[in-house]
């Protein structure tokens, strides 16, 4: 499957798909397994890369073709990336100065977390969200409906 060029590369993948393992491979509901191979040749110098990554999934080859399981396996990236991106622009991750014990970890736990409650309450820009609750702290205990007087009750 070959992909527009794309920041300055071009990207090419192969997939193969297998049921043959599925007898020797001790995993619960394995449907298929498959290699796909991503070659790289970066426009500006010709430079070439080849990778080969190996993964199983439950789908059945009827549940999922090797088309399928290629954009199953771009989309998984797709969605990794994104939550990347709000990472590094909601809370300049990249340049977080916390790098040792389980610091960063449970940093990033937090504000996965944050990340991932205010898509929860229906936020339409977890950024614009996030700007407005840093300017009122009271906002963030009525968004989260966490004291008795919000102005967001919960129902009894």
């Amino acid at each position: 499957m070959l992909d527009p060029p794309d920041h300055g590369r071009i990207e090419t993948r192969k997939i193969w798909t297998t049921t043959e393992l599925n007898g020797y491979l001790d995993f619960p509901h394995l449907g298929q397994a498959f290699a796909i191979e991503r070659e790289t040749i970066k426009k500006n110098s010709g430079k070439r890369s080849v990778d080969l990554a190996y993964g199983i999934t439950s789908r059945s080859p009827a549940q999922a073709n090797a088309r399928r399981l290629l954009e199953i396996n771009r989309g998984h990236w797709t969605i990794e990336n994104s939550c990347h991106y709000i990472l590094d622009w909601n809370y300049d991750e990249d340049r977080c100065r916390i790098r040792t014990g389980h610091g960063p970890e449970n940093v990033t736990r937090l504000r996965r977390f944050a990340i991932g409650l205010i898509k929860s309450k229906g936020a339409k820009s977890v950024a614009q969200k996030m700007r407005q609750l840093n300017k009122n702290t009271r906002l963030v205990f009525d968004y989260l409906r966490m004291t008795t007087n919000s102005c967001a009750r919960r129902p009894a």
